[in-house]
This record gives structure tokens, sequence and C-alpha cells, in this order.
């Protein structure tokens, strides 16, 4: 499974990167919104994780971006913001899920096993 990590938090990141590559999922890492919707458009992806404040485009307008480019694919959106608004707004826009912040990498992983079987 290749994995979109659209995230500016570099220990976050890192932390992810490494959990999913010992999973054994292939993984491509955007440090800010703008080249996460670039991948997007450029790569084949099966899930994207991302983070809901980034710079240059947030969480949200990553998953506006991925309506627009007609891709089917699940988004995790993480955030340290637990507003009921916000996470309202993130499933109104396609979120296939949502964390959090701070969260385990091992309950991430669960997370995307529930999508890789589909």
């Amino acid at each position: 499974m290749v994995i979109l990590i659209a995230e500016d938090d570099e220990l976050i990141l890192k932390t992810v990167e490494h959990k999913l590559l010992k999973d054994g999922h292939d993984v491509i890492l955007s440090r800010n919104g703008k080249e996460a919707i670039e991948t997007l458009k450029n790569e084949n992806v099966d899930l994207a994780i991302t983070d809901i404040m980034m710079p240059f485009a947030s969480g949200l307008e990553i998953l506006s971006a991925i309506q627009t480019l007609g891709k089917q694919i699940p988004v995790i959106m993480l955030s340290s913001m637990g507003q009921e608004e916000v996470v309202l707004e993130a499933f109104d826009l396609g979120a296939s899920d949502f964390i959090v912040k701070p969260f385990s990498p091992n309950e991430l992983s669960l997370r995307i096993k529930r999508f890789s079987s589909k």
C-alpha cells in the first residue's frame, strides 16, 4: 500500500514513517499542504494521512483537492484540535477517519489495516 503522509511536525512525520515502513507500506512524505497536493496529482496513492493545520494548504484543502482530482482514496485526518466543528467539516469533505494528537503509532497502524483489506 502506498501511503502519503502530510505532516509539518518533523518528529510526528518521522515516527509515522518509521512505523508504516516497518508495517511494509511504501511511504511518500510531504511537509506542507502544497507538496501533498502536488504528490496527489502526480503519484498513485492508496491512502493519505494528513494533519489539518499545515503551511501553504490545510488538511481540509488537501481533502478538497482529492475530491477535485476525482481520487477515491481513504484519508485519515490528524489534529491536535478536537473541536467538533472541525471534525464534522473534515467528514463532510470526505475524511475516512480522524485521530486526535497525541496518538499511538500502533493505533494508527490498526486504523490503516481497516483500509488495506478493501
